[in-house]
Order: C-alpha cells, then structure tokens, then sequence
C-alpha cells in the first residue's frame, strides 16, 4: 500500500502540474480581450471582471507548473489525460463566468451557461448582444478560439519534454501529424491561426467592419457561433459574407490531418477520406430537401431559397450554429432535417461537436460488409475497412463495438435530456431541437434558450454542453479516476 501510495502522489504532482499549465494558458486567454481597450477605452471599468480571473489562473497555474513539474518530463496514460483535461476545463469555465457577471442583471447560473457555451464552443447565449459591451462580444470568441483549438492542444504545443498522447486523446485528438506530439499541436496550431488570419481578411474584404470580422472568424473556425448581432449572420444578408463564412465553417469541421495533407498538396487524400464523402454526401442531399421543401415555399426568389438552404445545412452539420433566417416556419420537416445534421456533426479530429461523421461512416461501412458476407460464400473471409486522410483502416471488432456504445451512450443521454426540457413545458419538437444543439456544441434555438430561461432548465444545458464537448468518456473517466484515487492519495498512512 505505501508504494502504491508513493506511486499515485507521485503521478498526481504530474497531473497537478500539467493542469496548472492548462490554467496558465487559458488565464491568459482571459486576460487577452484587454488589448481590445487600445480601441475602446471607454470600457476600462471592466477590466477588473478579466484581470482577477485571468490573473488567479495564471498565478495558481504557473505556481503548479513551476514547483510540482516532472523534472524529466513524464508520458500520460489516457486516464491521466482525462482527469487533467476534466480539471482544467472545469476551472476554465469558472474562471470564464467571472467576466460575465460584469454584465448587468446577469445572474451566476447565467454567467456560467455563457462560459459553459463559449468554452465547449456551443454558441448558445443569453446575453444581449445589443447592449453587451465589445469586451464581453470579443471574450466570448476568445473563448470559443480557445475551446475550439482544444486546450489540450495548446498546452502541447508548450510543453517542452515529452508528455505522451494521453493529453490529447482525452481531448479527443488522438490523430497526430508528426510522430512527436509536440510537433503535431504546433502544427495544428499554426494551420489554425492561418485559418484565422486568412478569414478575417477575407470577412473584411467581403463587407464586415473589422470588429465584425474577428469576432466572426473567431467563431466560424472554432464551429463556436457566437455573433455580434442578434440575428447572427443574416445581419448582413450578404451573399458574399455567406458564401466565406461557409468556406470557415467547413475547414473547420474537417479533421486538422486532412487539413495538413491538402495544404501540402495531397489532394488525393481529401477525397478518399470517408468522413469528406460522407459530408459531401450529407450536404448535397440536406441542401436539395430543405430547398425542395422548405426553402422554395418561404423565401422569394430562387437564390435567397438556395442560400439559405446550403448555408443552415452546413452550419448545422458543422456545428457552427450560425444562421441566416428564424425557423419558425420551418415546418416539422425542416426541423427534423436539422436537429439529424446537429447530432450528425462533424469529422473527428477537427473543432466541431456531435456524434462525429468518422462514428458514422464506420458504421455504415461496417452494415454494408455483413450484407457482402451474407451474400459471399461461407469460406471468404475479410474485415471492413475504410480511408481515413492517407491510410486505410481496418476495422477491428473493438473499434466498431466501442462507436456502437458511444452512440448508444450519446442518443440515451440526448433523449434523457429531452425529456427534461420536455417537462419544463417545452413542446416535444422544441425540446428534440434545442437538446441536440445543446449536447451537439451547435448553438442554433429556436427561442427556448433565453434569459428568462428556467434555472434548472439552463443546467440541463451545461450539463449537455459539457458532456457534449468532451464526449463523455472522457468525463466519466477523469471523474472516476479522481474519486477512485481521492482516498490514497490523502490518506497519511
């Protein structure tokens, strides 16, 4: 017992101090929006909501990293992974909710739903945009930049020694572009800033004001969705505006490998990635319904209908959440098509949330193999299999075994949640709606999500924007993990 004692402290000093490094970076994050007071010095007043959070963290943080970090570096298991990740995430989003209360008549429960939202880069908000000051607007892409990099990476990439794949598995990046972890993160990092830059410039060249521009390719890159303006990117109403940030939106749900290896010319690798095909697939037939059936009988005029049908299928299946129109008159087949794209979601390995288009080309992949094997003679063996970026991959029976529980786990938890809303007086198609672009990390409403909002029914939300972002292994792993080692790692004996 006392070695395994010894061993544990040992292994929890390690994860105290890659959690503190975490803390730093994210403490750091919040500080950031104060360089916007070059340009707005009239909101000085509100420095005090960034500085005592940002500072606690970095302060806190840099103590951890400094005095408990493993002098020779020390590799991750997955397990450890999780309960850092668990950790930091938990301290980001409390730190993130002070900022918030700055905001007149905006209480705790709604501060935190505001944080919880930009951190897991949901999008989903009470704060009035209208009379938020800039500070507040540009914090909150902060966070969404932040959440969506993937915090994770972003303490990778500073890491200097070796810290294993644990980190960022548990943040659901197990895919690498180097065989070093640390030169994987930066890579990921450096395509991700250039996607920033670029969208900036190129939302300024279509018609935004700079303050616009940021905050917006902040958001659409991030597959966060946070607007400037209350009715989000129909603002503008702007064909050209649509048509970058629908560029944004996709390169952000791709996976950063297939990123990597179309930025270097491999295109070859971009359409043989199944999760490509399947989103390709996804949005040509999306678009064509909603056209079809929703779009053609609301809007005028053959080119707003097409806008806006390809615009909301993207953002939905991204899990951007920007929109361009209301969906009141949707009708229940346009909301239908929308609340599947929302637990859809993205490719694996990129910002977006949902069940993940890999999950489900994996499984499509596997239904069409036993139905050749069904058809093929019994002495003909084989395994699915399916192109992921540059590799085929086949498909073991754990792999597919583990998707099918996700997938059980994720549609039990959403139909729980549901039910939830459902009881607070929310119609069934409401509740369906508002639940998947909750526990998706989607950030479209169709009016439940608001500041007058039940308190237990914005927990609700959290709860699924948390579990949601982290894909819910993850929390039940690190969650266990801690209560699990709680009682050896304090016990004195």
């Amino acid at each position: 017992m006392g070695r395994y004692q010894t061993f544990l402290r040992q292994r929890y000093r390690a994860i105290a101090a890659y959690t503190g490094l975490v803390c730093l970076i994210a403490g750091v994050g919040i500080l950031s929006p104060l360089l916007a007071l070059l340009a707005y010095p009239e909101e000085w007043t509100l420095a005090m909501g960034f500085l005592l959070p940002g500072g606690l963290l970095i302060g806190l943080g840099g103590a951890a990293w400094q005095g408990l970090r493993p002098r020779n570096g020390a590799s991750l298991t997955l397990q450890e992974g999780s309960v850092i990740v668990v950790m930091a995430w938990i301290l980001a989003i409390l730190a993130g909710t002070v900022p918030f209360l700055r905001i007149s008549g905006l209480s705790f429960t709604q501060a935190l739903f505001e944080s919880t939202s930009g951190w897991t880069t949901t999008g989903l908000s009470v704060v009035d945009v209208t009379q938020a000051p800039r500070l507040i607007l540009l914090f909150r892409s902060v966070t969404e930049l932040l959440g969506g990099a993937g915090l994770a990476i972003i303490t990778l990439s500073a890491i200097a020694g070796p810290s294993g794949s644990g980190l960022s598995s548990a943040e659901g990046r197990s895919e690498q572009l180097a065989p070093n972890v640390r030169r994987s993160a930066k890579l990921v990092l450096k395509i991700y800033l250039g996607y920033i830059a670029l969208g900036i410039l190129a939302l300024v060249l279509a018609g935004m004001g700079w303050f616009d521009a940021v905050n917006h390719a902040f958001a659409a890159l991030s597959t966060g969705g946070f607007s400037t303006q209350d009715e989000s990117i129909g603002h503008w109403d702007s064909a050209l505006i649509e048509a970058v940030t629908l560029v944004l939106m996709l390169l952000g749900s791709l996976s950063f490998v297939t990123s990597y290896f179309t930025l270097t010319g491999r295109f070859q690798s971009l359409w043989r990635d199944g999760q490509v095909r399947l989103q390709t697939v996804l949005i040509g037939i999306s678009t064509l319904v909603l056209l079809t059936i929703v779009a053609l009988p609301i809007y005028s005029g053959l080119d707003k209908a097409i806008r806006v049908a390809l615009f909301e299928t993207v953002s939905a299946l991204t899990t951007t959440g920007f929109s361009t129109v209301g969906y009141d008159d949707w009708g229940s087949l346009g909301w239908g098509m929308m609340i599947l794209l929302m637990l859809v979601g993205g490719g694996a390995g990129s910002t977006a949330g949902g069940i993940k288009q890999l999950r489900i080309y994996m499984l499509y992949r596997s239904l069409l193999w036993e139905v050749q094997q069904m058809l093929k003679p019994d002495r003909v063996v084989g395994e699915p299999s399916l192109w992921q970026s540059d590799r085929r991959q086949f498909l073991k029976d754990t792999q597919v075994r583990q998707v099918a529980v996700f997938m059980f786990l994720y549609l039990a938890t959403f139909s729980l949640f549901t039910l939830i809303m459902s009881a607070h007086g929310y119609a069934l198609d409401k509740s369906l709606f508002e639940t998947a672009s909750s526990i998706g990390t989607v950030g479209l409403s169709v009016g439940v999500t608001a500041p007058d909002a039940p308190v237990t029914l914005l927990w609700t939300q959290i709860a699924a924007m948390f579990l949601g972002r982290l894909e819910f292994f993850t929390v039940f792993v690190g969650l266990t993990r801690m209560l699990r080692d709680m009682g050896p790692v304090l016990s004195r004996k």
